[in-house]
Parts: structure tokens; sequence; C-alpha cells
């Protein structure tokens, strides 16, 4: 079937359709109201996402994504330096902090251990991980990673790691379903979760 739009409207349309949620049909209906509203939205889109480009970068320390490194959160001085809460992601982070109910340190491990994959250890930032907490100040370690196969593998890995520091670590407990994802749980889910953390 011939196309009915130019190629910069078509390749407009095969990135927007690589969007997380977004199909081919999504794609065009999003590329659609974007040209239709080229002053009101597309410019100032184009206008973000080029200083976004410019500017995000990933944090040092803990695996944020932001405008600065350090990032925002490790420069918080009113965080709590001694809980460090391990997520997988930055969504996982983003979820947590949309719950607004624990006021700590973050590490984004950047995944999880995947053997069918190809992911291992040297993939992620475990490293990292066991060297902020072998530093001091740190007393718990929450796991805060998903209920998936991958995400409790790591988590047992970890804790094995963690095991000679003597840090107490806690996983997410109550309200976070076998095979569900922390960005996609409600903010009341994630706040019984973290109330009821558990040792590991």
């Amino acid at each position: 079937m011939p196309s009915v739009t130019g190629p910069e409207i078509e390749r407009l349309i095969q990135l927007l359709a690589r969007l997380p949620g977004l199909g081919p049909r999504s794609a065009r209906r999003a590329a659609l109201t974007l040209i239709k509203k080229r002053d009101q939205l597309m410019l100032p889109l184009a206008s973000a996402l080029q200083i976004a480009c410019e500017r995000v970068v990933v944090c040092s320390n803990c695996g944020n994504i932001d405008t600065a490194d350090p990032c925002t959160m490790c420069s918080d001085s009113r965080r709590d330096n001694s809980l460090l809460v391990v997520v997988e992601d930055v969504s996982d982070l983003w979820a947590l902090e949309r719950a607004g109910v624990v006021n700590a340190r973050y590490h984004v491990l950047g995944g999880t251990l995947s053997p069918l994959d190809g992911i291992g250890p040297e993939d992620l930032s475990i490293d990292k991980l066991i060297s902020r907490v072998s530093e001091g100040g740190i007393t718990e370690v929450m796991l805060a990673l998903n209920a998936t196969v991958d995400g409790q593998t790591t988590a047992h890995y970890v804790t094995d790691l963690l095991a000679p520091t003597g840090v107490k670590v806690t996983k997410l407990a109550h309200g976070v379903p076998v095979g569900g994802e922390l960005d996609y749980l409600d903010e009341g889910t994630l706040a019984a979760a973290i109330r009821s953390r558990t040792p590991f």
C-alpha cells in the first residue's frame, strides 16, 4: 500500500511507535496531533527534547537520571543517609518517590540478573552498591526489586554479597504481587509494601 504522507512524517510516526505503550495506530494519532498543534505542542516538545538530550546525565553516585551530577536526590541533605533503597530502574525510583513514603537514598542497579538474556553481575551496578555500603553509615539496605524471577534472583545474589558488611537487608512485603512491576503499582500499594517490609 502506498504511503499517504511524506518521508519526514513517516519517520516521525516510526519513532513515536518505538515508545512504550504506542503502537503504529497510536503513533499516527500522536503524530497527527503534534502536526496539528505545531506551535502549541510540537515546537515546545522539540525544544524540550533537545535540551534534555544535551543536559540529562546519569548520576555517578546512585544511577538516577537528572541534569546534575550528583543528582538532586544525592545532593538533598534532608534524606536519611542510613537507609539505602535498591531499585532495578529509574522508573522504579520515580514510582517510590511518587508514593512519598520513604525519604532515603537510592541505588539504581540498571536491571536484573538474567542469564537467558546474557545479563550478569558485571552488567549491573552491583559493585558500586557494595562499595557504597562498605563505606559505612548505611545501616539498612531495602531491596525494592520487582517480584519477578529475575528480580528475586538478583535480590538473593545482592543479599549474599552484602552479608559480610553486617548491614540489615530488607525487602518489600505485602502489596506487591508476584510478577508485579513497581512502575505499574499505585501509590497506596507501594506505601503498604514499604511500611510492611521484612528481613530478607
